[in-house]
């Protein structure tokens, strides 16, 4: 039934596939059908031109949509700015946002490991051994560890 249906759509098949994904965009979240919907549309508007040339057969004309869609999602990426660095860099990785403040040992460091306070949370530390109430700098992050030096 598919394939009947493709036959029958002849070179206006990418023309609605690629309307399509375009519709889907509003649908689905994101910015990536858009692309892909894009690059359906240039290998419909090659069709028009090249439909009866003996080059363009089905396969020539998969690679041609392949190619097209890594190309249109390569260029919106870099139009849109995906990449771009957050202005919150440290958003979603607590631990990482103390690194260079300074605390109060709650317990003492022995054996390398201690806590600290900070906010409103105790904190596991690991540094050279300190007494409490000793005040320390935290130098790194390592998941919900902290490593602090003296300060």
């Amino acid at each position: 039934m598919i394939i009947s249906t493709i036959n029958q759509l002849g070179l206006w098949g990418w023309w609605v596939l690629g309307l399509t994904l375009l519709a889907f965009e509003i649908v689905v979240p994101g910015f990536f059908l858009f692309w892909i919907g894009l690059a359906a549309l240039a290998v419909g508007a090659l069709s028009l031109l090249l439909w009866e040339t003996p080059i363009w057969a089905w396969q020539v004309q998969a690679l041609a949509f392949a190619a097209l869609s890594v190309a249109a999602i390569m260029i919106g990426r870099r139009w849109t700015g995906a990449n771009k660095l957050s202005d919150e860099p440290f958003l979603n990785d607590r631990g990482a946002s103390l690194v260079g403040r300074t605390a109060i040992l709650v317990e003492p460091i022995t054996n390398g490991k201690g806590r600290i306070r900070l906010d409103d949370t105790t904190w596991q530390v690991m540094g050279p051994n300190l007494p409490a109430g000793a005040q320390v700098r935290i130098i790194a992050s390592h998941g919900r560890d902290l490593t602090v030096e003296a300060a």
